[in-house]
């Protein structure tokens, strides 16, 4: 009961700091870009405004008129971060858990690894396929975009666990290349002929550098965290 206990303990604290932290980032990265896009969608026609994807999760980017939303200022914010602290806890508690199942004595050093390769199938692959979005951009539909995302970062951690805990078996790196491949190779869904974005171009290829720093440093922080805390907590035990 202990071990699982440390677990907990530290994948919430983890992820309280790791949230906060991406939440800062965002209030002074890529939140004033998705306002500025909002206006771009408003003035297009928009009934109600749209939410771009999280530097750490997916989400959905077009709504109906009679959607809830949150109010703009500080109920905003206030579901935002509570999002980002629920989400880091989620991955630091995958993370935690990985670790402790690898038999690793943990450590912040090995923790940034298992943050990389976070970073790589949860962000880096994905975006491959489904880019960060501004509200107003046109995309598929929410249903096969999760389903293509969930398969590829299912595809991309399994194949960089053959490479790494497989290392010098042919076989394995064959099978991670495919899996790494295959989602790439089907194709993200595509959104609707015709449509464009509507917020300028530069402000999309701001954002998407924006989104994927942000993502980075969040990846970093949960995995350094996760191992330097599960360490400590295990040797205290």
């Amino acid at each position: 009961m202990p071990f699982f206990r440390n677990i907990v303990f530290t994948a919430v604290l983890v992820g309280l700091i790791a949230g906060l932290a991406v939440s800062v980032m965002q209030a002074v990265g890529t939140t004033p870009l998705i306002l500025q896009a909002e206006t771009f969608e408003n003035a297009g026609g928009e009934a109600a405004p749209a939410h771009a994807h999280d530097a750490a999760t997916p989400a959905d980017h077009h709504h109906d008129a009679e959607a809830w939303t949150p109010a703009d200022g500080f109920e905003r914010n206030a579901y935002t971060i509570a999002a980002n602290v629920l989400t880091a806890i989620g991955y630091a508690l995958v993370l935690t858990a990985l670790i402790s199942l690898r038999g690793s004595e943990g450590g912040w050093r090995e923790g940034i690894f298992w943050g990389l390769a976070g970073f790589a199938a949860v962000m880096l692959a994905p975006m491959i396929g489904l880019p960060p979005e501004l509200p107003g951009t046109p995309a598929a539909a929410l249903g096969a975009r999760q389903m293509w995302w969930i398969a590829t970062v299912a595809a991309t951690a399994g194949g960089l666990a053959l490479l790494v805990f497989r290392r010098g078996e042919p076989w394995a790196a064959v099978l991670a290349v495919m899996l790494i491949a295959a989602p790439h190779v089907i194709g993200a869904p595509l959104p609707p002929e015709g449509e464009h974005a509507l917020a300028p171009l530069p402000l999309e290829r701001r954002f998407m550098v924006l989104a994927t720093v942000t993502s980075f440093v969040f990846w970093i922080i949960l995995g350094s965290l996760s191992g330097l805390f599960f360490k400590r907590f295990d040797a205290a035990r």
